[in-house]
């Protein structure tokens, strides 16, 4: 049997496991696995700035291609304990990525040894698994078992901490007799399938509530196919945009207090029937669930089955993959079709499509400071339908969610759950680091891009191109609006005189400047009608020189961007809404008015 190290072993495995990519920074008790990495050769590693950005770049790869497990690798103690805000991410987003960290010798792991913490404790909860391996012979099984973990039920990440000394043993193992480890994952029953559509078959104004589940399982063409057969509209949730494109004649928008549209809403609550599909009912897509349930049918299928029930009781649930279930929903559904057994859905489905076409925001403002809607609207102009966003929390992703158009699944990458600031450069940088040819823009409000914009170097480094759109209102702006609540408005300012530009006007940070001296370009736009020639030069300019090309848009201070603080049958609107075409351009739908 060959002899290896514990730390070349796990390289092997990495790469049997379909790795070809990792994300980290090496330090003194990692250095053994780094040695492997290198001498073993074949899997591509990229070199963080911090590590909390190393793990979001680990889930923007992973989210980028289905099949892909993004690793993230630190040293012992502060590098663990960085890595999980992003361990955090991926759990609450359901996403599989694999975190290794160095740790202090087994001898002294109770001692109080420099940078040992008891990191898999720390990282238990927001993890499948985390473990600290104390014998070197177990890495090849404990490295097998977190890919099938990753892999099987609900997706999610893991940690493997390994003690320095336990890299360094040298332990039997032969690459090639690894074999990954079978994926379990729950399929539905044909009885199951046929109670939930006899239940569909029922209702009167049925809706398919599209969740991230079907992203997941790559299973989006088997959702549109479900839909097309049946003739029900699709609402798909924040994490579930793009399962089909938003201008698909049974895309009825999405449904929510923020990341919503005013004709998504208006067609949830006319409906009488909802069949969720690998969702979660997140408390920003039901609101107040009273309101959400009212008068509704429901049944849930989801890969986890604690899942079921969690927030509200269906009138059916169904422990199922979604791939798995929408093969059956497909099957049965081509038998009733063909028997003449389905309902015809035309005339509801009409409906959706004219709430659609009367229901719309306006983004069309000439103000000076810019307006953000302004700013989405020319980005739909700018960017096509090939276009990958990604993005995290704020006003900016909310009204981004808002107004922006999604075609095809995987192109609207967001940190749904847990929202950190900071995690959308890092996201991005893995998201085209998975993507090379692709066309991935990011899009940030100015206190999300400050968290993590040391990441930028990283794309310059190593080549790494996407453009990144930043709407700067020197502002806390989703904070501030929360505080409306308060009657407050109080340490969300970011605005102050800066002594070296003061051509910024009190907008503080000179985010050119910045991105710059990390070796990117940066455009900044005041004018309306120079957004689109932005966002033109920066697509080129990255092509061209390949690194990241930040355009920052100078907003006014204060928008309050539409959103319920309640439940989806009260979102205040604050601005005035499209009233005429011209209103909304570049909406899916030509305005017409009721």
């Amino acid at each position: 049997m060959p002899r290896m190290t514990a730390a070349r072993a796990a390289v092997e495995i990495l790469k049997r496991e379909g790795v070809s990519n990792a994300f980290g920074v090496p330090g003194a008790a990692i250095n053994p696995f780094y040695a492997a990495l290198k001498a073993s050769g074949g899997v591509h590693h990229t070199l963080a700035r911090h590590v909390e950005g190393a793990s979001h770049m680990a889930e923007g790869y992973t989210r980028a291609r289905p099949g892909n497990i993004g690793v993230c690798v630190g040293t012992s103690g502060p590098a663990g304990t960085d890595m999980i805000t992003g361990l955090y991410s991926a759990i609450a987003d359901s996403v599989p990525i694999l975190c290794i960290t160095g740790q202090a010798p087994t001898a002294v792991l109770h001692k109080e040894d420099f940078q040992a913490v008891d990191i898999a404790s720390i990282a238990r909860p927001v993890t499948k698994a985390a473990t600290t391996v104390l014998e070197a012979a177990q890495v090849p099984g404990v490295f097998q078992q977190a890919f099938h973990l990753m892999r099987t039920g609900r997706p999610g990440p893991v940690l493997i901490d390994l003690p320095i000394d336990v890299q360094l043993t040298e332990i039997e193992f032969d690459p090639d007799l690894y074999e990954p480890l079978p994926v379990h994952k729950p399929a539905a029953t044909r009885k199951q399938i046929e109670r939930a559509l006899e239940m569909l078959n029922d209702s009167e104004r049925p809706l398919l509530v599209a969740g991230g589940g079907i992203i997941n399982a790559d299973a989006s063409e088997l959702l549109v196919e479900f839909a097309e057969l049946t003739g029900v509209p699709v609402v798909p949730t924040l994490m579930g945009w793009g399962v089909l494109a938003d201008d698909h004649e049974l895309n009825a928008g999405m449904v929510g207090l923020q990341t919503s549209h005013r004709y998504g809403n208006a067609n949830f609550l006319e409906s009488d029937f909802v069949l969720g599909i690998g969702n979660r009912w997140a408390n920003r897509h039901t609101g107040r669930l009273d309101v959400y349930t009212r008068g509704r049918t429901f049944v849930h299928v989801d890969i986890e089955p604690t899942q079921l029930g969690k927030i509200f009781a269906p009138d059916l649930g169904i422990a199922s993959d979604a791939k798995a279930a929408l093969e059956l929903f497909v099957e049965v559904a081509r038998e009733l079709k063909a028997a003449g057994g389905l309902r015809d859905r035309s005339q509801w489905a009409a409906s959706t499509q004219e709430r659609k076409a009367t229901l719309q925001r306006r983004t069309h403002f000439d103000n000076v400071p810019l307006k953000p809607q302004r700013v989405y609207e020319e980005m739909n102009r700018a960017f096509g339908p090939e276009t990958r966003y990604v993005t995290t929390i704020g006003l900016s992703q909310i009204a981004g969610a808002q107004m922006l158009h999604v075609y095809r699944p995987r192109h609207w990458i967001n940190c749904g759950q847990a929202g950190p600031l900071g995690w959308t450069v890092p996201a991005a940088l893995g998201v085209a680091t998975a993507d090379p040819g692709g066309s991935v823009v990011a899009l940030s409000g100015d206190y999300d891009f400050q968290f993590m914009m040391e990441e930028l170097a990283v794309g310059a480094q190593h080549r790494i191109p996407y453009v990144h759109v930043l709407v700067n209102n020197s502002y806390l702006g989703l904070i501030r609006q929360a505080q409306r609540n308060f009657d407050i408005d109080f340490q969300v300012n970011l605005e102050f005189e800066n002594i070296n530009s003061p051509e910024l006007g009190g907008y503080g940070v000179d985010h050119v400047k910045v991105v710059e001296g990390l070796g990117c370009k940066a455009i900044r736009v005041t004018e309306p009608d120079r957004l689109l020639p932005a966002f033109e030069e920066a697509k080129k300019l990255a092509a061209e020189l390949r690194v990241p090309v930040v355009v920052e848009a100078i907003l006014e201070r204060i928008t309050n961007i539409s959103m319920s603080g309640t439940d989806i049958a009260s979102v205040n609107e604050f601005e005035d809404v499209a009233s005429e075409p011209g209103h909304a351009p570049t909406a899916i739908c030509p305005l017409t008015t009721a």
